[in-house]
Protein backbone atom coordinates (compact mmCIF):
# COMPACT_ATOMS: atom_id res chain seq x y z
CA UNK A 1 0.00 0.00 0.00
CA UNK A 2 2.74 2.23 0.42
CA UNK A 3 3.14 5.08 2.59
CA UNK A 4 -0.17 6.73 0.66
CA UNK A 5 -4.24 6.95 2.48
CA UNK A 6 -7.09 7.40 0.90
CA UNK A 7 -8.57 10.28 2.69
CA UNK A 8 -11.13 9.06 5.84
CA UNK A 9 -9.27 5.69 5.84
CA UNK A 10 -6.20 4.62 7.38
CA UNK A 11 -3.12 3.04 6.87
CA UNK A 12 -2.84 -0.35 8.36
CA UNK A 13 -0.03 1.04 11.73
CA UNK A 14 -0.96 4.49 11.08
CA UNK A 15 -3.38 6.80 12.49
CA UNK A 16 -5.27 8.75 10.09
CA UNK A 17 -3.82 12.18 8.33
CA UNK A 18 -4.72 14.83 6.26
CA UNK A 19 -3.12 16.47 3.49
CA UNK A 20 -1.36 19.86 4.31
CA UNK A 21 -3.53 22.22 4.40
CA UNK A 22 -6.91 20.04 4.84
CA UNK A 23 -9.11 19.69 7.52
CA UNK A 24 -7.43 18.57 11.20
CA UNK A 25 -4.97 16.15 9.64
CA UNK A 26 -1.92 14.61 11.67
CA UNK A 27 1.47 15.47 10.49
CA UNK A 28 4.23 12.69 9.44
CA UNK A 29 5.71 11.06 11.86
CA UNK A 30 9.38 9.92 12.09
CA UNK A 31 10.46 6.37 12.85
CA UNK A 32 12.09 8.01 16.63
CA UNK A 33 8.65 9.71 17.39
CA UNK A 34 6.42 6.45 15.93
CA UNK A 35 8.37 4.28 18.23
CA UNK A 36 8.12 6.49 21.36
CA UNK A 37 3.98 6.89 21.10
CA UNK A 38 4.34 3.31 21.56
CA UNK A 39 6.53 2.89 24.05
CA UNK A 40 4.32 5.54 26.08
CA UNK A 41 1.17 3.35 25.43
CA UNK A 42 3.17 0.51 26.40
CA UNK A 43 4.05 2.45 29.60
CA UNK A 44 0.55 3.42 30.39
CA UNK A 45 -0.99 -0.42 30.06
CA UNK A 46 2.43 -1.41 32.20
CA UNK A 47 1.86 0.78 34.99
CA UNK A 48 -1.49 -0.79 36.11
CA UNK A 49 -1.75 -4.32 34.87
CA UNK A 50 0.72 -7.07 34.86
CA UNK A 51 2.95 -7.48 31.14
CA UNK A 52 1.29 -11.21 31.37
CA UNK A 53 -2.33 -9.51 30.91
CA UNK A 54 -1.54 -6.94 28.47
CA UNK A 55 -1.40 -8.52 24.75
CA UNK A 56 -0.01 -6.42 21.90
CA UNK A 57 -3.29 -5.54 20.71
CA UNK A 58 -4.05 -3.86 23.53
CA UNK A 59 -1.01 -1.71 22.99
CA UNK A 60 -1.59 -1.37 19.37
CA UNK A 61 -5.16 0.14 20.21
CA UNK A 62 -4.29 2.30 22.93
CA UNK A 63 -1.28 4.07 20.41
CA UNK A 64 -4.16 4.18 17.91
CA UNK A 65 -1.98 1.70 15.77
CA UNK A 66 -2.41 -1.70 14.15
CA UNK A 67 -0.98 -4.54 15.87
CA UNK A 68 1.18 -5.42 13.01
CA UNK A 69 3.02 -1.74 13.27
CA UNK A 70 3.78 -3.27 17.32
CA UNK A 71 5.90 -6.45 15.83
CA UNK A 72 7.58 -4.74 13.12
CA UNK A 73 9.00 -1.67 15.80
CA UNK A 74 9.72 -4.01 18.46
CA UNK A 75 9.56 -7.49 17.30
CA UNK A 76 7.27 -8.76 19.75
CA UNK A 77 4.87 -8.09 23.40
CA UNK A 78 8.83 -8.96 25.94
CA UNK A 79 10.78 -6.63 23.43
CA UNK A 80 8.67 -3.93 23.70
CA UNK A 81 8.27 -4.02 27.89
CA UNK A 82 12.01 -4.67 27.87
CA UNK A 83 11.88 -1.02 25.20
CA UNK A 84 9.55 0.76 27.77
CA UNK A 85 11.54 -0.12 30.84
CA UNK A 86 14.68 1.26 29.16
CA UNK A 87 12.60 4.40 28.43
CA UNK A 88 11.56 5.42 31.93
CA UNK A 89 15.32 4.37 33.28
CA UNK A 90 16.93 6.52 31.03
CA UNK A 91 14.70 9.23 31.67
CA UNK A 92 15.01 8.74 35.41
CA UNK A 93 19.20 8.77 35.23
CA UNK A 94 19.32 11.75 33.59
CA UNK A 95 17.25 13.76 36.70
CA UNK A 96 19.52 12.22 39.01
CA UNK A 97 22.30 13.75 38.02
CA UNK A 98 24.12 14.34 41.36
CA UNK A 99 24.16 18.08 42.60
CA UNK A 100 27.61 19.63 42.48
CA UNK A 101 27.04 22.12 45.20
CA UNK A 102 25.77 22.11 48.63
CA UNK A 103 26.07 20.23 51.77
CA UNK A 104 25.91 16.48 51.82
CA UNK A 105 21.69 16.73 53.08
CA UNK A 106 21.16 19.35 50.83
CA UNK A 107 22.24 17.76 48.05
CA UNK A 108 20.00 14.65 49.19
CA UNK A 109 17.27 17.08 49.39
CA UNK A 110 17.73 18.12 45.37
CA UNK A 111 18.07 14.74 44.24
CA UNK A 112 15.20 13.20 46.10
CA UNK A 113 13.27 16.79 44.74
CA UNK A 114 14.44 15.40 41.21
CA UNK A 115 13.31 11.58 41.78
CA UNK A 116 9.81 12.88 42.48
CA UNK A 117 10.02 14.96 39.51
CA UNK A 118 10.07 11.91 38.12
CA UNK A 119 7.78 10.47 40.09
CA UNK A 120 5.02 13.33 39.27
CA UNK A 121 5.70 13.67 35.40
CA UNK A 122 6.34 9.84 34.19
CA UNK A 123 3.78 7.93 36.69
CA UNK A 124 3.26 5.20 34.60
CA UNK A 125 6.99 4.87 33.55
CA UNK A 126 7.95 4.75 37.60
CA UNK A 127 4.88 2.64 38.23
CA UNK A 128 5.89 -0.39 35.41
CA UNK A 129 9.18 0.16 36.29
CA UNK A 130 8.79 -0.84 40.01
CA UNK A 131 5.79 -3.03 39.99
CA UNK A 132 7.53 -6.23 38.49
CA UNK A 133 7.05 -7.71 35.54
CA UNK A 134 7.71 -11.27 34.28
CA UNK A 135 8.00 -14.13 37.51
CA UNK A 136 11.58 -14.53 36.59
CA UNK A 137 13.31 -10.57 37.24
CA UNK A 138 16.87 -12.13 36.24
CA UNK A 139 16.73 -11.60 32.87
CA UNK A 140 16.67 -8.32 31.18
CA UNK A 141 13.71 -6.91 32.86
CA UNK A 142 15.54 -7.43 36.00
CA UNK A 143 19.31 -5.65 34.74
CA UNK A 144 17.18 -2.38 34.02
CA UNK A 145 15.38 -2.49 37.58
CA UNK A 146 18.64 -3.75 39.51
CA UNK A 147 20.71 -1.16 37.67
CA UNK A 148 18.33 2.01 38.36
CA UNK A 149 18.63 0.61 41.90
CA UNK A 150 22.60 1.00 41.78
CA UNK A 151 22.26 4.38 40.38
CA UNK A 152 20.33 5.50 43.23
CA UNK A 153 22.98 4.38 45.85
CA UNK A 154 25.14 5.68 43.78
CA UNK A 155 24.15 8.75 43.70
CA UNK A 156 23.19 8.78 47.83
CA UNK A 157 26.55 7.75 48.38
CA UNK A 158 28.06 10.36 46.17
CA UNK A 159 25.64 13.43 47.92
CA UNK A 160 27.15 11.71 51.47
CA UNK A 161 30.55 12.05 49.96
CA UNK A 162 31.40 8.28 50.76
CA UNK A 163 33.19 6.34 48.32
CA UNK A 164 33.12 2.92 49.27
CA UNK A 165 29.99 2.39 52.52
CA UNK A 166 30.68 -0.13 55.01
CA UNK A 167 28.42 -3.34 55.08
CA UNK A 168 25.97 -1.81 58.01
CA UNK A 169 25.44 1.65 55.90
CA UNK A 170 25.25 0.22 52.51
CA UNK A 171 22.26 -2.04 54.22
CA UNK A 172 20.68 0.71 55.66
CA UNK A 173 20.70 3.08 52.30
CA UNK A 174 19.19 0.24 50.59
CA UNK A 175 16.27 -0.50 53.29
CA UNK A 176 15.33 3.28 52.68
CA UNK A 177 15.84 3.33 48.78
CA UNK A 178 13.34 0.64 49.32
CA UNK A 179 11.33 3.07 51.43
CA UNK A 180 11.23 5.79 48.85
CA UNK A 181 9.95 3.49 46.32
CA UNK A 182 7.14 2.33 48.21
CA UNK A 183 6.44 6.19 48.87
CA UNK A 184 6.35 6.82 45.25
CA UNK A 185 4.23 4.08 44.93
CA UNK A 186 2.09 5.09 47.60
CA UNK A 187 1.74 8.99 46.92
CA UNK A 188 0.95 8.32 43.25
CA UNK A 189 -2.25 6.28 44.27
CA UNK A 190 -3.23 8.48 47.00
CA UNK A 191 -1.50 12.27 46.80
CA UNK A 192 -3.10 12.55 50.36
CA UNK A 193 0.77 14.07 51.64
CA UNK A 194 1.66 17.40 49.89
CA UNK A 195 4.79 16.31 47.93
CA UNK A 196 7.42 18.67 49.93
CA UNK A 197 5.84 17.28 52.98
CA UNK A 198 6.43 13.76 51.95
CA UNK A 199 10.27 14.81 50.93
CA UNK A 200 11.39 16.43 54.16
CA UNK A 201 9.88 13.43 55.80
CA UNK A 202 11.79 11.09 53.89
CA UNK A 203 15.12 13.16 54.52
CA UNK A 204 14.47 13.23 58.25
CA UNK A 205 13.68 8.88 57.70
CA UNK A 206 17.28 8.28 56.52
CA UNK A 207 18.42 10.78 59.18
CA UNK A 208 16.84 8.58 61.75
CA UNK A 209 17.69 5.19 60.66
CA UNK A 210 21.18 6.39 59.96
CA UNK A 211 21.54 7.56 63.82
CA UNK A 212 20.49 3.98 64.27
CA UNK A 213 23.05 2.08 62.51
CA UNK A 214 25.67 3.89 63.54
CA UNK A 215 25.13 2.19 66.90
CA UNK A 216 26.08 -0.81 64.93
CA UNK A 217 29.07 0.42 63.22
CA UNK A 218 31.48 3.08 64.44
CA UNK A 219 32.19 4.11 60.21
CA UNK A 220 28.38 4.89 60.16
CA UNK A 221 28.56 6.51 63.37
CA UNK A 222 31.05 8.85 62.31
CA UNK A 223 29.55 9.58 59.05
CA UNK A 224 26.23 10.50 61.06
CA UNK A 225 28.15 12.53 63.56
CA UNK A 226 30.05 14.63 60.41
CA UNK A 227 26.79 15.01 59.01
CA UNK A 228 25.18 16.79 61.55
CA UNK A 229 28.28 19.15 62.08
CA UNK A 230 27.75 19.78 58.60
CA UNK A 231 24.10 20.54 59.29
CA UNK A 232 24.35 22.91 62.05
CA UNK A 233 27.85 24.60 61.37
CA UNK A 234 28.22 27.61 59.25
CA UNK A 235 27.67 27.41 55.34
Amino acid sequence: MGDRAVAGAKVPGEKVRGRTGGGRGRRRLSVDERRDELIEAALQLFSTRSPEDISIDDVAAKAGASRALVYHYFGGKYELYIAALGSAAKKLSVLLEPPTEGKPLERLRISLKRYFDFVESHAAGYTALLRGGPADRSGEAGEIVDGIRRLLLDRILHSLDVDVPPPVLRITLRCWMATVETAGLDWLENRDVPRPDLERLLVDQLVVIMQVAGRHDPGTGALFDRLAQEELGSS
